[in-house]
C-alpha cells in the first residue's frame, strides 16, 4: 500500500477543512485513506523549528510522496532530493530555489503557489481605502516564516507611498497575541493588517475578537464585515 507523509506546520484541528479537501481529492482519483492508500500525518502544532525533524522523520519511513505545505515545503525540499514532494504554498518557489520554473519545477518539487506575498501591498492598499482616516497601521507577521522579511519590506515601501506609518510586529504563538495587541494599543494603531501564515490564519477568528475588543476598550467603533453586496458595502463602521 502507498504511503503518504503529510507535513503540515499548523495543528490537525486548524487545518481540518483543508485536509478533509485533500482527502477528497485523493478519493476522487481512486485513492481511498486506509483502503489502498495510507496516510502519515506530521503536525508542527505551529512550531515551526520542529519542521526539519517531523520532515527526516517522514523520509526515515520512507513514505513515497510527501505533501507539505507553505511553511513545510522547505524543511521537506531540504530533507530529501529523491522523494516526491508535492506542496502548497504563498511564496515564490523559484526564488527560493524549490523548482527551476513554474512550467517546468524540474527535480522532486513540484506543487501550487498562491503567490500570496505579493498580495499584501495590494491588501495594505485596500484597508487604506477603506479606512482613510487612519494613518498609523500594524502589520503582524510570523518571524518563523520565510516570507516575514520580504512582506514587511514590500508594504513598508508600500506604506511610504501612501503617507502611512507601519508597525511590524511579530507573533508565532498564541502568547504573543496580547503582547501584540497591547503594542498596537500603545502606538495608537487604527488598523492592522495579517501577514500569511498558516498559524496565523488559523487563529484569524481569535485575532479578530481581540481586535474587536482593543477597539471597544479604546470607545472606537467595532467593523463589521458583511458577506455579500457590492465591494463598497463590505465594510461598515
Amino acid at each position: 500500500m502507498p504511503v503518504v507523509g503529510f507535513l503540515n506546520s499548523v495543528s490537525a484541528d486548524g487545518y481540518a477543512m483543508a485536509a478533509r479537501a485533500f482527502r477528497q481529492g485523493l478519493k476522487d482519483t481512486g485513492f481511498v485513506e486506509g483502503q489502498n492508500v495510507a496516510i502519515e500525518y506530521r503536525w508542527a502544532q505551529g512550531q515551526y523549528n520542529r519542521l526539519p525533524a517531523l520532515a527526516a522523520d517522514l523520509v526515515h519511513r520512507r513514505v513515497d510522496v510527501i505533501v507539505a505545505n507553505s511553511a513545510a515545503m522547505l524543511p521537506t525540499r531540504a530533507a530529501t532530493t529523491t522523494i516526491p514532494i508535492v506542496f502548497i504554498t504563498s511564496l515564490d518557489p523559484v526564488q527560493l530555489g524549490v523548482v527551476a520554473s513554474l512550467s517546468r519545477p524540474d527535480g522532486n518539487a513540484t506543487g501550487v503557489t498562491s503567490l500570496n506575498v505579493e498580495l499584501g501591498p495590494k491588501r495594505l492598499e485596500l484597508l487604506h481605502e477603506l479606512t482613510p482616516a487612519v494613518n498609523v497601521i500594524g502589520l503582524l507577521v510570523n518571524p518563523n516564516n520565510p516570507n516575514a522579511q520580504t512582506l514587511s519590506r514590500d508594504l513598508q515601501a508600500v506604506a511610504g507611498k501612501l503617507g502611512l506609518q507601519l508597525h511590524v510586529l511579530y507573533a508565532s504563538n498564541e502568547r504573543d497575541f496580547d503582547l501584540v495587541f497591547a503594542e498596537l494599543v500603545r502606538r495608537r494603531a487604527g488598523a492592522l493588517v495579517i501577514g500569511a501564515d498558516a498559524f496565523l490564519t488559523t487563529h484569524s477568528e481569535q485575532l479578530a475578537a481581540l481586535s474587536a475588543s482593543s477597539r471597544a476598550a479604546r470607545g472606537l467603533p467595532v467593523p463589521r464585515i458583511h458577506c455579500g453586496g457590492r465591494p463598497d458595502q463590505l465594510w461598515k463602521q
